[in-house]
Formats: C-alpha cells, structure tokens, sequence
C-alpha cells in the first residue's frame, strides 16, 4: 500500500492527514506529490485561516520516509526522488501564507521531522520521539532541512542531532526548542484545535503579515523583499478588518473578521 495524504476542511481548519498506518504513517513517493497538492488546495481555499498536519492515529506523526521503496542499488536515483518529491512538498508548505501547525502523536522521524519543521508550531504529546536517522542510513540531509533544524535549536545541538541520530523524548525536544508545547496524549487534539480557533478567529491579513515577515527575516539579507513586507503591514491598516477591530475594541464585543 503506497498511504493517502487526506485533505479536509472543518470550518476555519484545513487539515492534511498522513495516512499510512501499516507504514506508521512513512511518506512514500505518492504522499510526498498529495502533500504538495493539499498544501496548495488548502492556500486557495477562503474557507481556511488555519492548516494543521497530523498522522493518522496515534502512534506516528510521519516516521520518515518510506525506505521500503528506496531503490536499494541506485544511490542517485534514490536522491533525485527525494529531492524532487520532498522539495516540492516543502515549498509548497513554505509558500502557504496561512499559519501552519504541526500535531505530533508518536513518531516523527527523518522526512517526519523535516515536515514538522516546515510548520509554524510544532506541539506535541508526551509520548512523541523525534530523530534524524540520516547518518545510520548513509543517506545526505538536505541544506534546508539542515538551515530549519539550526534555526530553532542553534548550530550545536542540531549536529548533535544529526551526527549521533539519536532519540529525543518530548520533554527533551521541548527543552531544546524542537516543538512549542508538551500535552498528555488525550488533551493534545484539544489543545491544538483551540489554538487553532484561536488564530483562526483573528484579523487574517495581520497574522499572514506576521508570517511574511517572519519568513523575509529567515532569508539571506541580501535577498530579502523588505518592499512586499511593508505592504503587508500597510495591507492592514487599509483593510476592511481594521475598522471592524477597532469598531470592536470601543463596542466591547468580539470582532468578526473577513479578511479583507
């Protein structure tokens, strides 16, 4: 069985399901090509605010790649795949201007964790284990992989990490920075599904603002576009949502924000 990547909208969240049990959720070369295609369905969608990847039950997240259909005799080969695949994926991650949430139950491993990385949030439950294998499967880590695993942990720890491919608790992930938040098994969908509302329920223009300046701020200084960063904060002010939020704020009521 090669898994699905679902795509699903339940009000304001768009959620993207990796559904792969027999595999613990592993992303074959199929998934890889329905995440990029999720990812992009849900940017275009109105109806979503908020976009959430999470595994299919609870023993995984993604537990990586599915090494079962690397091509055992053709190193290249295997290479160009996961570039093309997951380099696709993760750029279309990358270019959602909606906030991203990663849910972690259980495994998430190798691809598993570079996807998480790809999410603005990372929260997880006690029992998720996180690790990079790369280095006992003779396999080389992507450039970008490497840049997001420095970003939130520092330089040392992520070599760490990928030198030893050790195995992290939460407990440990959270204390490097790895994931934002710990929650018991049974209170994690909660808590998530909250924080989602959450941000759902504020001015979108703002928030997708927020997000483009984080990402401008990532990029060399040279390259980044510091024109389109403003006017995404002008973008607010000229925006419909100002004068609800404002109007709000003096009614004392809770604002109702469109997007526009």
């Amino acid at each position: 069985m090669a898994g699905q990547v679902h795509a699903t909208v339940e009000e304001a969240i768009g959620w993207i399901v990796f559904d792969h049990p027999e595999r613990r959720n592993a992303l074959s070369p199929e998934m890889w090509g329905q995440l990029s295609e999720a990812a992009v369905r849900h940017g275009a969608d109105e109806r979503v605010r908020v976009v959430v990847l999470r595994g299919e039950g609870e023993s995984a997240f993604v537990s990586g790649a599915d090494i079962s259909r690397f091509p055992q005799d053709d190193g290249r080969a295997t290479a160009s795949g996961l570039s093309n695949g997951g380099g696709d994926a993760f750029g279309a991650l990358e270019r959602l201007e909606k906030p991203v949430i990663a849910m972690i139950h259980g495994y998430c491993i190798g691809g598993g964790l570079a996807v998480a990385l790809s999410a603005d949030l990372r929260y997880a439950s006690t029992q998720a284990t996180f690790a990079i294998p790369a280095a006992r499967l003779g396999v080389g880590y992507d450039i970008g992989g490497v840049a997001a695993l420095e970003a939130l942990v520092g330089p040392s720890k992520a070599k760490e990490i990928l030198f030893t491919a050790g195995r992290y608790s939460a407990p440990e992930a959270l204390a490097m920075g790895l994931v934002d938040r710990v929650c018991s098994e049974a209170e994690l969908e909660g808590f998530v599904r909250a924080q989602a509302a959450q941000i759902a329920a504020n001015a979108p223009l703002t928030v997708q603002s927020v997000k483009r300046i984080s990402r401008e701020l990532r990029r060399p200084a040279a390259e980044r576009d510091w024109e389109g960063a403003r006017e995404s904060t002008a973008a607010c002010f000229e925006s419909e949502d100002f004068g609800e939020g404002v109007k709000a704020f003096l009614e004392k009521r809770s604002p109702v924000f469109k997007g526009r």
